[in-house]
């Protein structure tokens, strides 16, 4: 054997190295074990709250003065839905805008939607329902839309001076076929049977809950609830959880913006703030191309303070490497 092939020999033996058996597949799995029932404790503990959802249902139930009142502005087409402008109608002027570039307009109308029809009429007419409800169905659809018009202000007016909004208290006038309907589709959402009439509008999977959320969001109790439970936009709701549970924190900057003027009075606050994180993300991404902005690291030694055990034990080596100095 070759001095060289012994000396290699020497090197791979364990010499004063201690050694014992591993099991590495038993390790794996008392690990797994653990990490996993510490999962499910803390998730148990702290996982977010398992709040009831908010439905058509238990909104007619719980605010039915405040349904009905949407209702009638839905088949008015006077409900922030029917006049948002895309992408679910072509509401004239709608729209929020950055600058001259209209952003809602640009995508077009994807999602069309008719809230007289979509809301109320088709649900009254595809549902079993009392002769009544015919009668004033095929009244609404004989009369011009000026009618319509006059008909649906006239009961929303009513409504609107009733105690509580009540509409078994409204003063006696011409509201035509509405009071009828929107107390038949008051019912039919009670039993539930709207919050399904709304989502097989959608096609054969029924998992598409644009129009039952848009038809919630026109009326105060759904903003109701949500300013009750600190998630509106001027309760820095966007990174807010539902309860005492902490919420989304890395959201702070964006809906920072929601909170100060000149965004929270204007109507286009949503495209401003767009606008603006997205000028402020390419600012941070080009950082390293901004003369000053760059040296900012240099000038301030922060780099030191992050790396300083470095740089200590770098300072401490050319301490001792240093030749020593003394007098003649």
């Amino acid at each position: 054997m070759s001095r060289r092939a012994a000396r290699r020999d020497r090197q791979s033996e364990p010499g004063p190295f201690g050694s014992r058996p591993y099991d590495l597949v038993k390790e794996f799995a008392i690990a797994l074990t653990l990490v996993a029932v510490v999962t499910v404790v803390l998730a148990t503990v702290f996982s977010s709250p398992d709040e009831k959802p908010i439905t058509l249902a238990s909104w007619a139930k719980a605010a039915p003065n405040d349904f009905t009142a949407t209702a009638v502005a839905e088949l008015g087409g006077t409900s922030s839905t029917a006049q948002y402008g895309p992408p679910y109608n072509t509401t004239p002027g709608a729209g929020q805008k950055l600058g001259p570039v209209g952003l809602q307009r640009a995508g077009g109308v994807r999602h069309p939607v008719d809230t007289a029809q979509d809301f109320v009429l088709l649900p009254l007419g595809n549902a079993p329902q009392p002769p009544t409800v015919p009668a004033a169905l095929a009244q609404w659809s004989a009369a011009p839309a000026s009618q319509q018009q006059v008909w649906t202000s006239a009961y929303a007016d009513a409504l609107a001076k009733a105690p509580d909004g009540d509409p078994a208290q409204v003063a006696a006038g011409d509201y035509g076929p509405v009071p009828a309907l929107t107390a038949q589709l008051l019912e039919l959402a009670r039993g539930g049977a709207l919050d399904g009439a709304l989502l097989s509008q959608g096609g054969f999977y029924q998992s598409d809950y644009t129009k039952p959320l848009l038809f919630l969001s026109d009326g105060a109790y759904l903003a109701d609830q949500a300013r009750a439970q600190h998630l509106a936009g001027d309760q820095w709701g966007m990174m807010n959880e539902t309860g005492n549970y902490p919420g989304q924190a890395w959201l702070w900057l964006y809906t920072f913006w929601y909170q100060i003027d000149p965004f929270k009075t204007s109507h286009n606050a949503d495209a401003l703030v767009w606008g603006l994180m997205a000028l402020l993300s390419l600012a941070f991404v080009l950082v390293p191309f901004i003369p000053g902005v760059r040296s900012i690291p240099r000038w301030t030694r922060v780099y030191r303070l992050i790396w300083r055990q470095h740089y200590r034990e770098a300072d401490e080596r050319e301490r001792l490497d240093r030749p020593p100095t003394g007098r003649q």
